[in-house]
């Protein structure tokens, strides 16, 4: 079996004769690419094993004696990307990282694939935008800004996808993903560069660019954007997160598109996490509605059934409102395990959020899926790019709960960044990404990064040395 080629001979007749041995290693050598180079272990086919990380070597270290204000106070209104913040508000993930989080829930694109009505792929396609920023419920640590030419894999055999990422600018900071199903069933990929706002109590995060999803086997390509990501309570009380924005997913071969609305909180807090929307056909025809919480779940309804509801609701709204307490900063939200979401007569449930870890309050909120990102495997050691975020010492250091280690090393590398950066300014050079290249997405014709191949040949010469 080769690891990296992927390929496999049937091994099972070792006890036959010398002719269908010979038979076996033939095959093997035809089907691998790499055909007994160095970088072929040739044997029985190993086990994957099973990743089953349910806490980290550390837990968090608490914020209470560090003030975020004495360092954003004179920040109001700016971008906040060239801003150094101290380890102590990060949590032990890259941006990269973070990203990665997008393929929790893969099945959703599995089910897409499996329907042969294009509505009813619209509907999980729809649910995969939504659970795609559920991991941020809670999340209120910021994660490491990547160092140019930092990047990330994920191959995950049991979800059926394998993931490259690659930060491809500094300034602006610009994060490029491609995502590919291990059957060739989708495809998956995106540039993010996130515009950070600190507004006196809390921090804007605007996720712009463009996220394109595509699967081949329909000829079909959906593109969308994510909402905007807000934390509150950044001078005093306890720090809370909302998503807010509209997001439209466009299926670019039939025209039909779904509308989703992530409602702000609001003055009595009534519309807190709340998602709704519909699914209309090209010729704007409401097919369907949407409706649920990104933190929770998202259903699927008849419109006229979803519009009488919303009438309904809204004269019991009149009469509660006088009850209810408003939506300060300080405001207790409700937790995501339970579901709060009032589910109407005849709906369809499209997607429930996943349980976190019982200690997953300790360990930065992270769930199942992010508890394991950062797992560095004997069988990765001198395979994966010497740039990949797993080999990144400082956040190395922040996991297993080395707060001055972490500190240390990050301000290391950002110097060294600053000064490779200042080197090559000197000598007229400019900076090459080794993974993607800019151009446009062929979809909806707008400015992209775009994976350009090669990475999974495991050639990786004259790389970086950035950590």
């Amino acid at each position: 079996f080769c690891r990296r080629c992927q390929v496999f001979a049937n091994w099972s007749l070792f006890a036959e004769t010398d002719y269908l041995f010979f038979v076996n290693v033939l095959t093997f050598f035809i089907k691998c690419p790499r055909y007994g180079s160095v970088s072929c272990y040739i044997g029985p086919k190993k086990k994957k094993k099973k990743t089953d990380m349910t806490s980290l070597p550390a837990p968090m270290f608490s914020r209470n004696d560090f003030s975020i204000w004495s360092i954003l106070r004179n920040c109001i209104g700016m971008e906040l990307s060239k801003i150094t913040m101290p380890v102590i508000f990060n949590e032990p993930l890259s941006f990269l990282q973070r990203l990665t989080e997008y393929m929790e829930h893969t099945y959703l694109i599995h089910q897409a694939n499996a329907s042969s009505d294009s509505i009813e792929r619209m509907k999980c396609v729809a649910a995969f935008a939504v659970s795609a920023v559920a991991s941020q419920w809670e999340r209120t640590g910021k994660p490491f800004n990547p160092l140019l030419g930092e990047t990330f894999e994920l191959l995950r055999e049991d979800l059926g996808f394998r993931l490259i990422s690659e930060q491809v600018s500094h300034h602006p900071p610009v994060s490029a993903f491609h995502a590919e199903g291990l059957k060739q069933d989708f495809v998956f990929h995106g540039s993010i560069y996130p515009k950070l706002k600190f507004w006196g109590k809390s921090v804007e995060a605007e996720p712009k660019g463009i996220i394109t999803l595509e699967l081949p086997k329909y000829n079909e390509a959906y593109t969308w954007t994510n909402p905007t990501c807000c934390v509150h309570n950044i001078i005093v009380g306890q720090l809370w997160i909302e998503q807010y924005g509209n997001v439209e997913v466009i299926n670019h071969r039939t025209g039909e598109r779904c509308y989703l609305n992530f409602k702000p909180c609001g003055l009595f807090g009534n519309e807190l996490h709340k998602v709704e929307g519909y699914i209309l056909d090209k010729s704007k025809k409401k097919l369907c509605a949407l409706y649920g919480k990104w933190t929770e779940s998202l259903y699927v309804i008849d419109p006229a059934a979803f519009e009488a509801h919303k009438k309904n609701d809204k004269k019991g709204a009149e009469e509660r409102k006088g009850n209810k307490a408003g939506c300060h900063d300080n405001q207790e939200v409700p937790s995501p395990a339970k579901d709060t979401v009032q589910v109407i007569p005849g709906s369809q449930l499209l997607w429930r959020i996943a349980p976190r870890p019982a200690n997953s309050a300790q360990m930065y909120n992270f769930t199942s899926f992010a508890m394991q990102l950062n797992e560095l495997h004997k069988e990765m050691e001198g395979v994966i790019p010497q740039t990949d975020c797993r080999l990144r010492p400082d956040i190395r250091a922040m996991e297993n709960g080395d707060i001055d280690l972490a500190s240390e090393e990050k301000k290391r590398l950002e110097e060294k960044q600053r000064a490779a950066r200042k080197n090559r300014s000197k000598s007229d050079e400019e900076w090459k990404t080794r993974w993607f290249q800019q151009g446009q997405n062929p979809h909806n014709c707008s400015q992209d990064w775009l994976f350009s191949g090669g990475y999974w040949d495991r050639k990786y010469s004259q790389l970086p040395d950035i950590y």
